[in-house]
């Protein structure tokens, strides 16, 4: 059965409906850089602002989707024209287009790592076509990190939100990490998890797991998933940001932590992940490690101690959080922190030898 989806619509009309999707391969006929896992028919994902990109001709395009806790922005010719409120499963349409050729773009909004999405890709109105995808972007930039990363909250009005709110006001196209992408015309991926630090989760939450856990997955939710890289990822630039959920608040007791031990342990850890990325990427792909607050100095002390043995590709990247106004969710960044950001990040880029 289809369920209704909540829309907020923009220029064109849109109704939902069910609707058969076309059964080739969907992964043929759209263009994603996110982790997605190809089953043929649809593809499966779990991380935010995980995109599709397709191309149609004709007044119409569906949007296949099987989705319960997750929400999107529809974009057609670069304008968003519906956002998509926990759709479930159902076929979006998008009605009323000019008689030719456009672009769609779907993109998840929020983090919703309990679940699995999934996407039957687009269809076109009754005597329109599904054309060739897009072509995919020379360049590649892979953000990994928390909610900071994942743009938690980051539409709110106010500081104060409770869980629908947060769910409603979380827009990972709108964070740091896909501005600063877009800005750069690179494909990328926003790899965040809420919550999660490096060796310690926010709280000291959930010790059994923390971000390494998830990283190598596509479906968070399922343990021992494995992102199986189709070989067209190849980053040639990786930023991370992994350390506020470590540090921002006092270890507790019963916490297997002193502060001492905490530093220590992040330290290894961030160093250790920093070489799996390099094992995974090779030895020209540029990694930019981001400090801030009480965690700056065990980041630029990693950096250090990698440079120093040879990885000059491994760079640091003192974030700075001056004039941030923190509106967002639960003082997390807002839009505007986000563009902000975004434009001190881009800035910071192109001093850097990055092999583009």
């Amino acid at each position: 059965m289809a369920s209704a989806a909540s829309a907020v619509m923009v220029g064109t009309s849109a109704v939902t409906t069910a609707a058969a999707p076309d059964h080739r391969a969907v992964r043929d006929s759209v263009h994603t850089a996110g982790r997605v896992q190809d089953a043929g028919d649809l593809l499966r994902y779990s991380w935010p602002g995980v995109y599709f990109e397709g191309r149609i001709r004709g007044t119409g395009v569906g949007v296949v989707l099987d989705d319960p806790a997750a929400d999107y922005d529809v974009q057609v010719d670069g304008t968003t024209v519906a956002t998509l409120v926990t759709p479930g499963r159902t076929t979006h349409w998008v009605r009323g287009l000019r008689d030719g050729v456009h672009t769609v773009r779907l993109v998840k909004r929020n983090d919703t790592p309990w679940s699995t999405s999934s996407f039957g890709g687009f269809v076109a109105a009754p005597g329109g076509a599904v054309l060739a995808r897009p072509a995919a972007r020379s360049r590649q930039i892979e953000f990994i990190g928390d909610s900071l990363t994942a743009g938690y909250g980051n539409l709110s009005a106010s500081r104060d939100c409770d869980g629908e709110q947060l769910k409603r006001t979380t827009n990972a196209d709108v964070s740091y990490g896909a501005l600063t992408a877009r800005g750069l015309r690179a494909d990328y991926q926003v790899n965040a998890y809420s919550g999660q630090g490096m060796v310690r989760n926010y709280n000291g939450g959930s010790p059994e797991v923390n971000y390494r856990t998830f990283y190598d997955r596509a479906l968070l939710n399922v343990p021992g998933d494995v992102w199986r890289n189709p070989g067209t990822w190849r980053p040639q630039l990786v930023v991370v940001n992994l350390g506020t959920n470590d540090f921002s608040t006092p270890v507790n007791p019963g916490e297997p932590w002193t502060d001492e031990s905490l530093a220590a342990a992040y330290r290894s850890a961030y160093s250790g992940f920093l070489e799996k990325l390099r094992k995974r990427y090779g030895a020209t792909t540029t990694i930019l490690a981001a400090g801030t607050g009480p965690f700056a100095g065990h980041v630029e002390h990693v950096v250090r101690e990698r440079t120093g043995a040879g990885d000059h590709r491994v760079r640091y990247w003192p974030l700075d959080t001056t004039g941030l106004d923190l509106n967002g969710c639960h003082w997390h960044y807002s839009a505007r922190d986000h563009r902000l950001l975004a434009d001190r990040l881009t800035a910071f880029l192109a001093d850097l030898p990055i092999r583009w």
